[in-house]
């Protein structure tokens, strides 16, 4: 999926991050953010760099100086509402996957020399409720 806009739509409080898919059918995934981060996403989707460098700008460049790189970022799950998320990184060391809040993963994503893939589970785009992440090996 792409990242395909980050909006504040009155009289909502929060911004929204809409994902779609990049092959048909495109669904798409819209949920909120805070404030912070849709501003952090905004900047990212754009390539737009601060003047000083934002967290999230800051934590890409010590993963880049430290050879991690993000090899994508993975929407698992839904509880009361809440995305979940996770990231995959590639280190020196060798593949680890952490938990991450979507739009901090999302961010960096973005942030990337090559924007790393952004992958859903299919349950979803499929309705609302809580959706169980799957536990993956590894």
């Amino acid at each position: 999926m792409d990242v395909s806009d980050v909006s504040l739509e009155l009289p909502a409080q929060y911004p929204s991050v809409s994902l779609r898919e990049s092959e048909p059918p495109r669904r798409t995934l819209v949920f909120p953010v805070g404030l912070a981060e849709g501003t952090a996403l905004a900047l990212a989707l754009r390539r737009v760099e601060s003047p000083r460098p934002l967290t999230h700008e800051l934590f890409s460049q010590v993963l880049g100086r430290a050879r991690i790189e993000v090899v994508a970022v993975r929407l698992t799950g839904r509880e009361h509402g809440n995305y979940l998320a996770e990231m995959d990184l590639m280190a020196p060391g060798g593949r680890e996957r952490i938990a991450c809040r979507p739009s901090d993963g999302l961010v960096l994503a973005l942030r990337m020399r090559v924007a790393a893939p952004i992958l859903v589970d299919e349950r979803l785009l499929a309705g609302a409720g809580d959706v169980v992440p799957v536990a993956v090996p590894g």
